[in-house]
């Protein structure tokens, strides 16, 4: 347990905010099969688009990522690896571990070393100083190939080889291995210590938020008229037999009001600026990935998503039905929990142009936190 949740909670909830990933496979020990499946998968299974089990692991960490890579679906594109040790894992380092598999079809999440490292004997004789800046310590996540992962465990398997990661059996293969710049919160818990060290790091973060430190709060506001013959698209998510919006892109009044809303938070301009009517590279694009390249820009201004409030203004239709299916889009597009998100329908009780029924408004609200 970590800050009162099972260890492997904090990864598995970053993994489950990323819209790229399918499928998760959490490998726990025989014993702790049934524990795991109360406590990650309770009642009826997790809607949306992606699937989760729980599988029992080996002896070895080798036997548990082989176990777990029997329960992939065969035709997927890219397997991610991480250590449930890790806790800190962030949506955006599963994000670039992603994007360079996809280039190079095998990737690790490194740190170069900022120590002087040194070959010793066993008995403790110096035999080299080695050349740090050719030295990386490697973490989790790794993103491979799905077929050649598999390979590289069917190898090593039949060779009686025993690597310390997966990188190692694919490297075996002759498969050059890139690295991708890691996370320094991203520790791995081995030892009684690291326990201490999260849970100061997680109070530390507490602390943050109960201060109100480094916090920025942003509005959003859109609204498009009515346009027959076009789809309807709020949040992301499509209202089969109602009238679209119009607009340049797909009109996603709610996504358009949330991108103002961060980028006004974070304070690096607004929709029209980034995202200008008239560009052909918007025409007609979806207003989610408008949200998911605000939320990198968000963070590489040096923020986090900590909260997304929003509502959405008409007389019709009415959203309530749609709404976890609007929560769980955009919390793939923003990369966070879709607990952090809420989405509301409003009326205007027949006032107004949407009263009138000639459109819909949105208005949301986002919270940031300075990274630290």
């Amino acid at each position: 347990m970590l800050g009162g949740k099972p260890l492997a909670s904090y990864a598995v909830d970053a993994v489950r905010a990323c819209r790229e990933i399918t499928e998760i496979v959490l490998v726990v020990a025989p014993g702790d099969v049934e524990r795991a499946r109360r406590v990650f998968l309770p009642g009826e299974p997790r809607g949306g688009a992606k699937t989760e089990r729980i599988v029992a692991g080996g002896d070895t960490r080798q036997h548990s990522v082989r176990a777990g890579l029997a329960e992939v679906n065969p035709d997927c594109d890219l397997v991610l690896v991480h250590d449930a040790a890790r806790p800190f894992l962030t949506s955006d380092l599963v994000r670039c571990c992603l994007e360079a598999a996809r280039q190079h079809g095998a990737v690790v999440a490194a740190l170069p070393a900022a120590d002087t490292v040194k070959e010793v004997e066993a008995d403790g004789a110096v035999i080299a100083s080695l050349d740090r800046t050719r030295l990386w310590l490697v973490q989790t996540p790794q993103v491979f190939r799905y077929r050649l992962l598999v390979e590289a465990h069917e190898v090593a398997a039949r060779d009686g080889f025993v690597g310390t990661d997966d990188a190692s059996l694919v490297e075996r293969l002759g498969h050059q291995v890139h690295v991708v710049l890691g996370d320094f919160h991203n520790i791995k818990i081995t030892w009684q210590d690291d326990i201490r060290q999260a849970e100061r790091y997680l109070s530390r973060c507490e602390r943050s938020m109960d201060s109100g430190a480094g916090l920025r709060s942003g509005i959003g506001c859109d609204a498009h008229r009515f346009e027959t013959g076009r789809p309807l698209v709020l949040a992301g998510v499509r209202f089969p037999g109602e009238t679209g919006l119009a607009g340049y892109s797909d009109a996603d009044v709610v996504c358009h009001a949330i991108c103002d809303a961060l980028l006004g938070a974070a304070g690096v301009g607004d929709l029209g600026q980034h995202f200008p009517d008239g560009d052909p590279r918007y025409h007609g694009i979806s207003s989610l990935s408008l949200v998911s390249r605000t939320a990198e820009m968000v963070r590489a201004a040096g923020w986090e998503i900590m909260n997304i409030d929003s509502v959405v203004i008409a007389e019709s239709p009415r959203i309530a039905d749609k709404v976890p299916d609007m929560r769980r889009a955009l919390a793939g597009a923003l990369g966070i929990g879709a607990e952090r998100i809420s989405v509301k329908g409003k009326t205007t009780e027949g006032m107004g142009f949407t009263g009138r029924r000639e459109g819909i408004a949105s208005q949301a609200v986002a919270l940031l936190r300075e990274k630290g």
